[in-house]
C-alpha cells in the first residue's frame, strides 16, 4: 500500500466504524456529518494532502451583534481546543480549522479530532448564539408569542427572553 493511500483508508474505516454519515466527493476528501444536540448537525470536511490532513467545519454565521465579545470568547476558547481552532472568513462567519501531519493519523486520532470539532461546534453553539444573536433571539421569541406559536426550541434562552418571568404567578 502506498503511503498516500494509507491515511485515506484509515479515515474511511474510522468514519464507517463510527457509523457517521459521510461522502467522498473526490479522492482524499471526506465530507462528514456530525450529529449534535444544540446544533443539529455540523458538516466537517477532511482533506488528505501531500503531507497533512486538513479539517474545516462551519460553526455559525457572522454574529449580528457584539463582535468584540464573540471574538474574544473564541480566542480564549482556542487555548483549550485540541487539533482545531476557531477562525473567521472574509464575511465574518465562524469556522473551525486544523491541520495534522499524516504520520499521526490513526483511527483513534480521527475519532479524537472529530470529537474536538463536535464539542467546539455543538458544545459552544448556544453560547455563541447568546453572545452574537441575543437581539434576534428576543425578536424571534416575541414574534412566536404574538402568533401563538411554539417557543420550545428557544427554551435554552429563557434568561434572554424573560419567558421564565412571564410564566411566574403575579
Amino acid at each position: 500500500m502506498s503511503d498516500a493511500r494509507r491515511p485515506t483508508e484509515i479515515i474511511e474505516r474510522a468514519l464507517t466504524d463510527a457509523d457517521l454519515g459521510w461522502e467522498s466527493p473526490e479522492p482524499g476528501t471526506f465530507v462528514v456529518t456530525l450529529p449534535g444536540t444544540r446544533k443539529l448537525a455540523t458538516t466537517c470536511s477532511l482533506r488528505v494532502g501531500k503531507h497533512s490532513l486538513s479539517v474545516n467545519a462551519f460553526v455559525i454565521r457572522h454574529p449580528d451583534e457584539n463582535d468584540p465579545a464573540v471574538h474574544r470568547w473564541l480566542l480564549e476558547r482556542n487555548l483549550r481546543l485540541y487539533g482545531v481552532s476557531y477562525g473567521i472568513d472574509h464575511l465574518g462567519d465562524i469556522y473551525l480549522t486544523g491541520r495534522l501531519p499524516l504520520s499521526v493519523i490513526t483511527p483513534d486520532e480521527v475519532d479524537r479530532l472529530l470529537g474536538s470539532v463536535l464539542e467546539a461546534s455543538d458544545g459552544a453553539f448556544n453560547t455563541l448564539l447568546e453572545l452574537g444573536f441575543a437581539g434576534a433571539i428576543r425578536r424571534e421569541y416575541d414574534w412566536r408569542v404574538s402568533r401563538g406559536e411554539s417557543t420550545r426550541n428557544l427554551d435554552a434562552f429563557t434568561h434572554l427572553t424573560g419567558a421564565a418571568r412571564d410564566s411566574e404567578p403575579g
